[in-house]
C-alpha cells in the first residue's frame, strides 16, 4: 500500500469484525435463493477504503463503485495492493479517463459515446451494457429498444460484452421481477452469458430470474456513511 494516504488498522479491524457474520449470512441467503452459481459483488460505494480492506481480508477480490473520484482515490490509496473495480455507477463520459486504469469491469455503459471513449482509453476491456428496467427517463441505463445497437457497437469497438446488468425498478416486486425477467430473456437472445442484477432488497427475485450477479453493500458494509 502507498504510505502517502496511510490505511487506519484499527478501523479495518473495527470494519472487520462484523463483516465475516454478514458475508456468511448473505452465502447462506444467496443459497437459500438458488444461487450457489451466482457471484457476489461487494459494493463499497461511500465507505472507506479501509472497508474494502476489511473486505479483502474475508477473501473478497473485487468490489463494485459508484462514483469515479472516489474509486480512483480507493485505487491510488491501495497502489499495489488494490482489488479488482467495477463500475456500477451512471457513468459519464468525461470521467472514464480519470479511472480507466483502474476499472476491471465496466457494468454501467449505456451509450454509444460512452462506450467509444472505454475503448479509447481501456482497448478490449470487459463491460457489461446497462438497461433501463423501468423504462423511466430520469434513470440511468439504455432502451430495451435501443439495447441491440449498443451491444452490436461495442462488440465491433472490441470490447469484450460480457453480458446486461440492470437495476430493480423498485416500484414493486412484481414489477421488479418482469423486469429482471425480461433482462434475462434480452441477455439469452443476443448470446451473453452474465446478467448483473439483484441488490440487497431485491437478490432473491433477481436470482430466481436468472441473474448470475448481485451487487450488495448494505447487507455487507451496513448503512452508509
Amino acid at each position: 500500500m502507498t504510505d502517502q494516504h496511510p490505511i487506519d488498522e484499527s478501523l479495518v479491524e473495527q470494519l472487520a469484525a462484523p463483516l465475516g457474520e454478514r458475508l456468511a449470512a448473505l452465502h447462506d441467503r444467496i443459497a437459500a435463493a438458488g444461487g450457489d452459481n451466482v457471484q457476489l459483488l461487494p459494493v463499497s460505494k461511500a465507505h472507506p477504503v479501509e472497508a474494502v480492506v476489511a473486505g479483502q481480508r474475508h477473501g473478497l477480490a473485487t468490489f463494485g463503485e459508484n462514483y469515479a473520484q472516489e474509486l480512483a482515490a480507493k485505487h491510488s490509496t491501495l497502489g499495489e495492493d488494490a482489488p479488482g473495480f467495477h463500475f456500477i455507477g451512471q457513468l459519464q463520459r468525461n470521467k472514464v479517463r480519470q479511472i480507466a486504469t483502474a476499472v476491471t469491469v465496466w457494468q454501467s455503459v449505456d451509450r454509444i459515446r460512452v462506450a467509444d471513449e472505454i475503448a479509447k482509453r481501456a482497448p478490449g476491456a470487459h463491460a457489461f451494457a446497462q438497461v433501463n428496467l423501468a423504462e423511466d427517463p430520469a434513470k440511468a441505463g439504455c432502451n430495451f429498444e435501443d439495447l441491440p445497437e449498443l451491444v452490436d457497437h461495442m462488440q465491433s469497438i472490441g470490447l469484450q460484452v460480457d453480458g446486461l446488468m440492470g437495476v430493480g425498478t423498485a416500484a414493486d416486486d412484481a414489477a421488479t421481477a418482469a423486469g429482471f425477467r425480461r433482462l434475462r430473456a434480452q441477455a439469452d437472445s443476443m448470446g451473453l452469458a452474465d446478467c448483473s442484477m439483484g441488490m440487497t432488497a431485491d437478490l432473491e427475485l433477481a436470482i430466481k430470474e436468472g441473474s448470475t450477479m448481485v451487487r450488495i453493500g448494505t447487507a455487507l458494509f451496513g448503512a452508509r456513511q
